[in-house]
C-alpha cells in the first residue's frame, strides 16, 4: 500500500516522462482522475482515459513531447501526509516565472495557481509541476 498517492502519481509521470515512454497506467481514484485532468487542461500530458471496471480500475495517462522534449521536467510534492500547506490566494506565487503550475485542492474543486488567484481561493498546495 502506498502511504502517498499523489506523490507516487506525480513521480511516476516525472520518471516515464524523463525515461521517453509513451503512456503510463496508474490505479484509479477520483482525486488522481481531476489531477489528470488539471494536468491535460494545461498541456502537460497529451490524453487522459479511465478503464476497468469496479475494484480494477486504472488511469491511462499518454505523456506529452515538445520536440523530443517531455513537457513533465520536474514535480514538487509540497503538501505531505504528515506535513500540510495550506496558501491564502494572496500567498499563492506563479512557478517558475509562469512556466510552471501548482495544483491546489479548494473548496470550489482543483485549481491551478493561476486560476485560484482569479477567483481569490486558498486552500492545500498539492504539487508543482513544470
Amino acid at each position: 500500500m502506498v502511504g502517498d498517492p499523489i506523490a507516487d502519481f506525480i513521480t511516476q509521470l516525472k520518471n516515464a516522462s524523463l525515461v521517453r515512454k509513451e503512456a503510463v497506467s496508474i490505479p484509479y481514484s477520483k482525486l488522481k482522475m481531476a489531477v489528470a485532468e488539471t494536468l491535460l487542461k494545461n498541456g502537460f500530458i497529451k490524453s487522459v482515459e479511465k478503464r476497468g471496471k469496479k475494484i480494477k480500475k486504472y488511469i491511462d495517462i499518454t505523456l506529452k513531447y515538445n520536440e523530443n522534449h517531455p513537457e513533465v521536467t520536474d514535480v514538487k510534492r509540497i503538501s505531505k501526509p504528515g506535513k500540510r500547506i495550506y496558501f491564502g490566494f494572496k500567498e499563492i506565487r506563479s512557478v517558475k516565472q509562469g512556466n510552471g503550475i501548482m495544483v491546489i485542492s479548494t473548496p470550489k474543486g482543483l485549481l491551478t495557481d493561476r486560476e485560484a488567484r482569479e477567483q481569490k481561493v486558498g486552500g492545500e498546495v498539492l504539487f508543482s509541476i513544470w
